[in-house]
This record gives structure tokens, C-alpha cells and sequence, in this order.
């Protein structure tokens, strides 16, 4: 089968430690329901979930030759991943990440310099590659953070996967250990197809202020402005908030029980990129991708 997806982004072992109880004794201790190791990172998540949704994706990605790599590679080989943008590099670290998701489902997390990944550069010839033998999306799923961090690179592959006739997608992070704005994209910002940020990441992006004061109109609007033809901005329980050119409208989220929210923004874009394959239209996709994310938060981790 055919690589239909090309997810270009980090690949992370996560450590999640759910149920956390702070000191439930007095005795200065912390409890868990449970702690285990899921693999993450938003190219990784949404890769696994367009194969549990049946579609043949392709991980482009950076480990090192250590445990923590073998784990990743041989997780995505048995769930049928093409693995053949998977770079095992010596000398660094596989990034490996702390995540404490609490009695009410909200989450926080620690992470390393290995996230940085140093040394490794993403091959635009493997998009290339990717895209002349049928992969009709590239996305880029952790844009602002390592390996998507360095705006020369970025806009290399974002160039090459337009110009090479795909869809281009981006997922975005909040910068940790390498500062990147919206404005060193700014000659590939019209070649985005489809832009995902968070509520947070949307007011990073921005400049303008999240939370109660939040204008997701404004926000869409900023983004349009630069050239990005599609923005979808995550807004967790509310749901999303959607803006192109043709006009804005809100998806509320499904009332699910929440058991764990990680993963849940990949999951939304993996469900919308799926019905983005079947030629569905622009609100079809985002009401996808809902559904997508209602059935994740259901169990721990980010893919089942």
C-alpha cells in the first residue's frame, strides 16, 4: 500500500503516570493509579492513529541507537508504519518525557535537551520521494520544535512538499529550547494548506492574549492574513474554532468521560486528515477529527 500521509516531527517515549495524588497520607509521598511507558510525540501519535483509521502512513523522524529508539522503531514497523524516513542516529539521545495526567484528566509534563535532537536534519529528498511515489499530505506535526525548529530547514520542506504537489499540514508546539516565530516562515506561510494550533499556541502565534479574553476570530483572522489558507484552532473542551476565506465557524466538542487528554490535538488532526483523503469538505473534516479526539481522551495515553 501506498504511503498516503508523510508525518514529519518527534518521535518520544512517554513515561505517563496517571491518577496522581499529592501527599494522600500526610507522610509526603505521592501516589499513582498507575505509571507506564506509551510512545508520543505528534508525528508518532498521528501516524498511529491514520493506521488504526486504515490509512498507510509514513514516519519521518529522529532516534537515537538506544533503548528508547529500538522501542519506537519497532513499535512503528508492527503497527505496518512506512519506517523508511526513521533516521537512528549516533550520538544522541531518544527524547524521553515525563507526563502526569491527574485524577480529572489534566496533564503536565517535563521535558529534556534531547528533544533537541542535534545533528539531525530532515532529507527533503524523502519528502520528495515520499510525494512522487502517491503521498498526497505532509505533516508537519511539531512545527516550532525540534526537528521543525530551525526556520531554514522548515522552510525547505515546507517548499518542497508544496512545490511537489502535497497537502501541506502543520501541527504546532509552543518553542522549548530553540526560539522560532510565525515571522521567520513568512515566504512559505501561503504554502500551508491547513494550520492546527492549540488555543495557547494560537495566542503564541499571534501576539494576541488567550484564556476568557481569547477572540479565536481574531486569532483565525491573523493567521489568514499572513496566508495560511485553512486555520483549525484547538480549543480542548470547547472543541474547535475553524476560519478560511469561505468563512468561520465553531465545532463543539462530543461529551465523552475523560480518562486522559494527551494526545487528543493529534488525534483531532489524524481524524481530520483521514477525512481530508476521502474528499470530504472543510467542516466535514474538523467534525471528523472531533470524533477523532472524543474516542482518544476515553483511554489512557494518545493512540489505543
Amino acid at each position: 500500500m501506498t504511503t498516503e500521509v508523510l508525518c514529519i516531527g518527534q518521535a518520544v517515549v512517554d513515561c505517563i503516570t496517571s491518577g496522581v495524588e499529592d501527599d494522600p497520607f500526610g507522610r509526603g509521598k505521592t501516589r499513582a493509579a498507575s505509571i507506564t511507558l506509551n510512545l508520543g510525540g505528534d508525528a508518532v501519535n498521528e501516524s498511529f492513529v491514520l493506521a488504526s483509521l486504515g490509512r498507510k502512513a509514513g514516519l519521518m523522524c529522529a532516534v537515537g541507537d538506544d533503548l528508547a529508539g529500538r522501542f519506537v522503531v519497532n513499535e512503528a514497523t508492527r503497527r505496518g508504519l512506512d519506517t523508511a524516513g526513521v533516521s537512528i542516529v549516533t550520538g544522541i539521545a531518544t527524547p524521553v518525557a515525563n507526563m502526569f495526567v491527574k485524577l480529572d484528566g489534566s496533564r503536565s509534563s517535563v521535558t529534556s535537551a534531547a528533544s533537541m535532537l542535534p545533528g539531525y536534519v530532515p532529507s527533503a529528498d524523502h519528502v520528495r520521494a515520499c510525494i512522487s511515489e502517491g503521498a498526497r499530505i505532509v505533516s508537519f506535526a511539531s512545527l516550532f520544535r525540534a526537528p521543525l525548529d530551525q526556520p531554514d530547514i522548515v522552510c525547505e520542506l515546507i517548499r518542497t512538499a508544496h512545490e511537489s504537489g502535497a497537502i501541506v499540514c502543520a501541527d504546532t508546539k509552543i518553542p522549548t529550547f530553540r526560539s522560532m516565530c510565525l515571522e521567520d516562515l513568512g515566504p512559505v506561510l501561503p504554502m500551508i494548506d491547513y494550520i492546527f494550533p492549540n488555543e495557547t499556541e494560537a495566542a503564541f502565534l499571534t501576539g494576541m492574549s488567550e484564556g476568557d479574553d481569547a477572540d479565536y476570530s481574531k486569532m483565525a483572522d491573523a493567521l489568514l492574513d499572513r496566508g495560511i489558507c485553512h486555520v483549525v484552532i484547538k480549543t480542548g473542551e470547547k472543541g474547535l474554532y475553524a476560519a478560511s476565506r469561505e468563512g468561520h465557524f465553531a465545532v463543539p466538542a462530543l461529551h465523552v468521560p475523560v480518562v486522559d487528554t494527551t494526545g487528543a490535538g493529534d488525534n483531532l488532526v489524524a481524524g481530520f486528515m483521514d477525512a481530508l483523503l476521502r474528499g470530504e469538505d472543510f467542516r466535514s473534516c474538523c467534525e471528523a477529527g472531533i470524533r477523532t479526539a472524543a474516542e482518544s481522551v476515553q483511554h489512557l495515553g494518545a493512540t489505543i
